[in-house]
Protein backbone atom coordinates (compact mmCIF):
# COMPACT_ATOMS: atom_id res chain seq x y z
CA UNK A 1 0.00 0.00 0.00
CA UNK A 2 1.28 3.58 -1.15
CA UNK A 3 0.71 6.36 1.40
CA UNK A 4 -0.73 9.54 0.41
CA UNK A 5 1.82 10.88 2.67
CA UNK A 6 4.57 8.55 0.78
CA UNK A 7 2.98 9.75 -2.36
CA UNK A 8 3.44 13.64 -1.18
CA UNK A 9 7.25 12.75 0.69
CA UNK A 10 8.36 11.49 -2.88
CA UNK A 11 7.00 14.53 -4.70
CA UNK A 12 8.81 16.58 -2.23
CA UNK A 13 11.85 14.61 -2.56
CA UNK A 14 12.15 14.05 -6.43
CA UNK A 15 12.06 17.48 -6.98
CA UNK A 16 15.04 18.14 -5.40
CA UNK A 17 14.36 21.04 -3.21
CA UNK A 18 17.60 23.13 -1.94
CA UNK A 19 16.42 22.58 1.71
CA UNK A 20 16.55 18.53 1.07
CA UNK A 21 19.71 18.45 -0.88
CA UNK A 22 19.81 15.91 -4.05
CA UNK A 23 17.46 12.29 -3.39
CA UNK A 24 18.96 9.60 -5.21
CA UNK A 25 16.50 7.07 -4.58
CA UNK A 26 13.96 5.90 -2.21
CA UNK A 27 12.50 2.97 -1.60
CA UNK A 28 9.82 1.24 1.11
CA UNK A 29 9.60 -2.63 1.86
CA UNK A 30 6.12 -3.75 3.34
CA UNK A 31 5.63 -7.45 4.22
CA UNK A 32 8.35 -8.49 2.01
CA UNK A 33 7.09 -6.28 -0.91
CA UNK A 34 8.06 -2.97 -2.75
CA UNK A 35 5.29 -0.75 -1.85
CA UNK A 36 6.48 2.52 -2.86
CA UNK A 37 10.13 3.42 -5.03
CA UNK A 38 11.28 6.22 -7.26
CA UNK A 39 14.61 7.36 -8.42
CA UNK A 40 16.44 10.89 -9.37
CA UNK A 41 18.41 11.52 -12.57
CA UNK A 42 20.29 8.86 -13.71
CA UNK A 43 19.52 6.40 -11.17
CA UNK A 44 17.28 3.70 -11.43
CA UNK A 45 16.93 -0.26 -9.84
CA UNK A 46 20.20 -1.39 -11.03
CA UNK A 47 22.08 1.89 -10.10
CA UNK A 48 24.84 0.92 -7.25
CA UNK A 49 24.98 3.86 -4.42
CA UNK A 50 27.50 4.52 -2.02
CA UNK A 51 26.77 3.31 1.50
CA UNK A 52 28.79 5.37 3.63
CA UNK A 53 28.55 4.82 7.40
CA UNK A 54 25.50 2.12 6.74
CA UNK A 55 28.21 0.12 6.28
CA UNK A 56 28.95 0.28 9.64
CA UNK A 57 25.79 -2.21 10.29
CA UNK A 58 27.07 -4.54 7.74
CA UNK A 59 30.58 -4.63 10.09
CA UNK A 60 27.71 -5.19 12.64
CA UNK A 61 26.30 -8.28 10.56
CA UNK A 62 29.63 -9.68 9.81
CA UNK A 63 30.54 -10.02 13.45
CA UNK A 64 27.34 -11.16 14.38
CA UNK A 65 28.33 -14.40 11.50
CA UNK A 66 31.56 -15.09 13.11
CA UNK A 67 29.93 -14.72 16.72
CA UNK A 68 27.22 -17.24 15.40
CA UNK A 69 30.01 -19.58 14.34
CA UNK A 70 31.63 -19.14 17.80
CA UNK A 71 35.01 -17.36 16.23
CA UNK A 72 34.23 -13.96 17.99
CA UNK A 73 33.25 -13.41 21.39
CA UNK A 74 32.10 -9.51 21.76
CA UNK A 75 33.09 -9.35 25.61
CA UNK A 76 36.66 -10.44 25.02
CA UNK A 77 39.39 -7.83 24.75
CA UNK A 78 40.04 -7.30 21.05
CA UNK A 79 42.69 -9.48 19.31
CA UNK A 80 45.20 -6.34 18.51
CA UNK A 81 48.91 -7.00 18.34
CA UNK A 82 49.76 -3.81 19.21
CA UNK A 83 48.04 -3.41 22.00
CA UNK A 84 48.71 -6.09 23.36
CA UNK A 85 52.14 -4.68 25.61
CA UNK A 86 52.40 -5.36 29.30
CA UNK A 87 51.85 -1.89 29.93
CA UNK A 88 49.53 -0.56 27.14
CA UNK A 89 46.12 0.43 28.43
CA UNK A 90 44.27 -0.55 25.38
CA UNK A 91 44.82 -3.77 26.06
CA UNK A 92 41.71 -4.24 27.85
CA UNK A 93 39.29 -2.46 25.02
CA UNK A 94 36.72 -5.37 24.17
CA UNK A 95 34.98 -6.14 20.94
CA UNK A 96 31.57 -4.84 22.83
CA UNK A 97 33.40 -1.44 23.72
CA UNK A 98 34.55 -0.66 19.74
CA UNK A 99 30.82 -2.16 18.53
CA UNK A 100 29.11 0.62 21.14
CA UNK A 101 31.63 3.35 19.71
CA UNK A 102 32.87 3.27 23.65
CA UNK A 103 36.67 2.25 22.87
CA UNK A 104 38.12 5.55 24.45
CA UNK A 105 40.37 5.55 21.78
CA UNK A 106 41.03 9.61 20.67
CA UNK A 107 39.63 9.99 17.05
CA UNK A 108 37.98 13.23 15.67
CA UNK A 109 35.07 12.13 13.73
CA UNK A 110 34.34 15.62 11.65
CA UNK A 111 34.38 15.98 7.79
CA UNK A 112 33.78 19.12 7.66
CA UNK A 113 35.36 21.41 10.53
CA UNK A 114 38.71 20.86 10.69
CA UNK A 115 40.44 23.96 12.68
CA UNK A 116 40.67 22.08 16.19
CA UNK A 117 43.63 19.85 14.17
CA UNK A 118 43.56 16.85 12.55
CA UNK A 119 40.64 15.27 11.45
CA UNK A 120 41.10 11.77 11.81
CA UNK A 121 38.26 10.34 9.80
CA UNK A 122 39.39 12.30 6.95
CA UNK A 123 43.57 11.72 6.83
CA UNK A 124 42.08 7.91 7.47
CA UNK A 125 39.89 7.36 4.37
CA UNK A 126 41.75 9.58 1.98
CA UNK A 127 45.93 10.61 3.53
CA UNK A 128 48.03 8.85 5.82
CA UNK A 129 46.04 6.28 6.47
CA UNK A 130 44.17 5.28 3.31
CA UNK A 131 46.67 2.22 2.35
CA UNK A 132 45.87 0.72 5.40
CA UNK A 133 42.72 2.09 7.89
CA UNK A 134 42.62 -0.30 10.29
CA UNK A 135 46.65 0.47 11.17
CA UNK A 136 45.94 4.07 11.85
CA UNK A 137 43.24 3.66 14.00
CA UNK A 138 45.39 1.24 16.20
CA UNK A 139 47.67 3.38 16.67
CA UNK A 140 45.36 6.11 17.74
CA UNK A 141 46.40 6.75 21.81
CA UNK A 142 43.72 6.48 24.52
CA UNK A 143 41.91 9.44 25.90
CA UNK A 144 39.57 7.76 27.79
CA UNK A 145 39.51 4.57 30.05
CA UNK A 146 37.68 2.54 27.59
CA UNK A 147 34.07 1.35 28.36
CA UNK A 148 32.96 4.68 29.84
CA UNK A 149 32.30 7.94 27.04
CA UNK A 150 30.59 7.07 23.94
CA UNK A 151 32.45 8.93 21.13
CA UNK A 152 31.40 8.01 17.32
CA UNK A 153 34.62 6.77 15.14
CA UNK A 154 35.09 5.17 11.73
CA UNK A 155 38.31 4.00 12.98
CA UNK A 156 37.02 1.68 15.61
CA UNK A 157 34.91 0.42 12.94
CA UNK A 158 38.00 -0.44 10.85
CA UNK A 159 39.82 -1.51 13.79
CA UNK A 160 36.80 -4.05 14.01
CA UNK A 161 37.10 -4.86 9.93
CA UNK A 162 40.12 -6.09 10.14
CA UNK A 163 39.90 -8.40 13.37
CA UNK A 164 37.00 -10.34 11.90
CA UNK A 165 39.38 -10.04 8.38
CA UNK A 166 42.31 -12.01 10.57
CA UNK A 167 39.87 -14.57 11.89
CA UNK A 168 38.49 -15.32 8.38
CA UNK A 169 41.67 -15.97 7.38
CA UNK A 170 42.35 -17.88 9.87
CA UNK A 171 39.65 -20.36 9.00
CA UNK A 172 39.95 -21.35 5.94
CA UNK A 173 38.66 -18.16 3.67
CA UNK A 174 42.32 -17.01 2.55
CA UNK A 175 43.50 -13.61 3.52
CA UNK A 176 43.00 -10.33 2.90
CA UNK A 177 40.33 -8.74 0.38
CA UNK A 178 39.91 -12.33 -1.13
CA UNK A 179 39.33 -13.50 1.90
CA UNK A 180 36.91 -11.46 3.57
CA UNK A 181 35.28 -11.00 -0.27
CA UNK A 182 34.43 -14.47 -0.33
CA UNK A 183 33.21 -14.74 3.50
CA UNK A 184 30.71 -11.79 2.79
CA UNK A 185 29.61 -13.30 -0.36
CA UNK A 186 28.64 -16.57 0.94
CA UNK A 187 27.41 -16.00 4.79
CA UNK A 188 25.76 -12.64 4.21
CA UNK A 189 25.05 -11.14 0.72
CA UNK A 190 24.40 -14.44 -1.36
CA UNK A 191 21.98 -15.65 1.69
CA UNK A 192 19.83 -12.61 1.74
CA UNK A 193 19.76 -12.10 -2.20
CA UNK A 194 21.88 -8.90 -1.85
CA UNK A 195 23.47 -9.45 -5.39
CA UNK A 196 24.47 -5.96 -6.18
CA UNK A 197 26.65 -5.40 -2.94
CA UNK A 198 30.62 -4.26 -3.48
CA UNK A 199 32.48 -4.01 -0.84
CA UNK A 200 35.40 -1.88 -0.90
CA UNK A 201 39.15 -2.61 0.57
CA UNK A 202 41.92 -0.92 1.16
CA UNK A 203 45.53 -1.34 0.20
CA UNK A 204 46.06 -3.80 3.13
CA UNK A 205 43.25 -6.04 2.36
CA UNK A 206 41.05 -5.12 5.12
CA UNK A 207 37.35 -4.32 4.33
CA UNK A 208 36.59 -0.40 4.62
CA UNK A 209 33.88 -1.49 7.09
CA UNK A 210 33.30 2.25 8.43
CA UNK A 211 32.20 3.57 4.88
CA UNK A 212 32.42 1.24 1.35
CA UNK A 213 29.66 -0.76 0.31
CA UNK A 214 28.11 0.01 -3.20
CA UNK A 215 24.68 -1.41 -3.60
CA UNK A 216 21.24 -0.61 -5.17
CA UNK A 217 18.60 0.56 -2.85
CA UNK A 218 16.57 -2.25 -3.09
CA UNK A 219 19.37 -4.50 -1.85
CA UNK A 220 20.12 -1.84 0.71
CA UNK A 221 16.50 -2.87 1.47
CA UNK A 222 17.12 -6.36 1.80
CA UNK A 223 19.73 -5.84 4.11
CA UNK A 224 17.27 -3.92 6.32
CA UNK A 225 14.33 -6.86 6.16
CA UNK A 226 17.45 -9.55 7.23
CA UNK A 227 17.69 -6.64 10.75
CA UNK A 228 13.56 -6.41 10.44
CA UNK A 229 12.85 -10.12 10.88
CA UNK A 230 15.49 -11.03 13.26
CA UNK A 231 18.66 -11.82 11.63
CA UNK A 232 16.31 -14.80 10.10
CA UNK A 233 16.33 -15.03 6.16
CA UNK A 234 13.46 -17.69 4.39
CA UNK A 235 13.41 -19.68 7.87
CA UNK A 236 16.98 -19.66 8.09
CA UNK A 237 18.59 -18.15 11.02
CA UNK A 238 21.54 -16.27 10.01
CA UNK A 239 22.71 -13.97 12.57
CA UNK A 240 22.55 -15.69 16.31
CA UNK A 241 19.66 -14.99 18.17
CA UNK A 242 19.20 -12.21 20.53
CA UNK A 243 21.98 -10.26 18.10
CA UNK A 244 19.50 -7.82 16.00
CA UNK A 245 18.49 -6.49 19.74
CA UNK A 246 22.00 -6.51 20.45
CA UNK A 247 22.40 -3.49 17.80
CA UNK A 248 19.44 -2.13 18.83
CA UNK A 249 19.70 -1.55 22.52
CA UNK A 250 20.85 1.71 23.72
CA UNK A 251 24.32 1.68 24.83
CA UNK A 252 25.56 2.18 28.49
CA UNK A 253 26.98 5.58 29.01
CA UNK A 254 24.63 6.48 26.30
CA UNK A 255 25.53 8.54 23.06
CA UNK A 256 25.07 12.75 24.21
CA UNK A 257 21.61 14.26 23.18
CA UNK A 258 23.30 16.71 20.44
CA UNK A 259 23.46 13.30 18.76
CA UNK A 260 19.41 13.41 18.72
CA UNK A 261 19.33 9.49 17.80
CA UNK A 262 20.46 6.96 20.57
CA UNK A 263 22.78 4.41 19.50
CA UNK A 264 23.06 1.12 19.76
CA UNK A 265 25.66 -1.08 18.45
CA UNK A 266 26.62 -0.01 14.70
CA UNK A 267 23.17 1.06 14.77
CA UNK A 268 21.16 4.20 15.29
CA UNK A 269 18.34 4.25 17.15
CA UNK A 270 15.15 6.67 16.62
CA UNK A 271 13.13 8.47 19.74
CA UNK A 272 9.74 7.08 18.24
CA UNK A 273 6.84 4.58 19.36
CA UNK A 274 7.60 2.40 16.24
CA UNK A 275 10.85 0.66 17.64
CA UNK A 276 12.74 2.44 14.49
CA UNK A 277 16.45 1.84 14.15
CA UNK A 278 18.63 2.52 11.09
CA UNK A 279 21.84 2.85 9.67
CA UNK A 280 23.02 5.70 8.55
CA UNK A 281 25.41 7.45 6.54
CA UNK A 282 27.04 10.60 5.57
CA UNK A 283 25.26 12.60 3.55
CA UNK A 284 21.99 10.94 4.07
CA UNK A 285 21.48 7.73 3.51
CA UNK A 286 19.55 5.89 5.57
CA UNK A 287 17.96 2.26 5.78
CA UNK A 288 15.55 2.69 8.40
CA UNK A 289 13.87 -0.60 9.93
CA UNK A 290 10.20 -0.45 11.93
CA UNK A 291 9.45 -4.06 13.39
CA UNK A 292 5.73 -3.10 14.28
CA UNK A 293 4.93 -2.15 10.64
CA UNK A 294 6.90 -4.71 9.50
CA UNK A 295 8.24 -1.69 7.30
CA UNK A 296 11.48 -1.28 6.08
CA UNK A 297 12.94 2.57 4.39
CA UNK A 298 15.88 3.34 2.29
CA UNK A 299 16.64 6.98 1.63
CA UNK A 300 19.61 7.51 -0.94
CA UNK A 301 21.16 10.75 -1.42
CA UNK A 302 23.59 13.67 -1.22
CA UNK A 303 22.48 16.38 1.67
CA UNK A 304 24.87 18.29 3.66
CA UNK A 305 24.45 17.43 7.28
CA UNK A 306 22.41 20.90 8.33
CA UNK A 307 19.69 19.48 5.77
CA UNK A 308 19.55 15.80 7.35
CA UNK A 309 16.70 17.14 9.80
CA UNK A 310 14.57 18.04 6.94
CA UNK A 311 14.82 14.91 5.35
CA UNK A 312 14.58 12.67 8.32
CA UNK A 313 11.53 14.79 9.38
CA UNK A 314 9.94 13.66 5.95
CA UNK A 315 11.05 10.37 6.24
CA UNK A 316 9.54 10.22 10.20
CA UNK A 317 5.94 11.14 8.12
CA UNK A 318 6.50 8.48 5.79
CA UNK A 319 6.57 5.87 8.04
CA UNK A 320 3.94 7.19 10.45
CA UNK A 321 1.53 6.97 7.79
CA UNK A 322 1.76 3.29 7.66
CA UNK A 323 1.08 3.22 10.93
CA UNK A 324 -2.01 5.29 10.74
Amino acid sequence: MTTAVTEEVFARAFSQPPELGETHAIVVVQGGKVVAEQYGPDTGPDTTLISWSMAKSITQALVGLLVRDGLLDVAAPAAVSRWQGADDPRSVITLDHLLHMRSGLRFIEDYVNTDAGVANVIDMLFGAGADDVAAYAESCPLEHEPGCVWSYSSGTTNVISALAGRVVADNGYGRGELGMRAYLERELFAPIGMTSAIPRFDAAGTFIGSSYVYATARDFARFGELYLHDGIWNGARLLPEGWVDYARTVTSPPAPPEQIHGYGAHWWLWDDDLETFGAHGYEGQYTLVVPPLDLVVVRLGKSPVELQPAVKADLHRLIESYAS
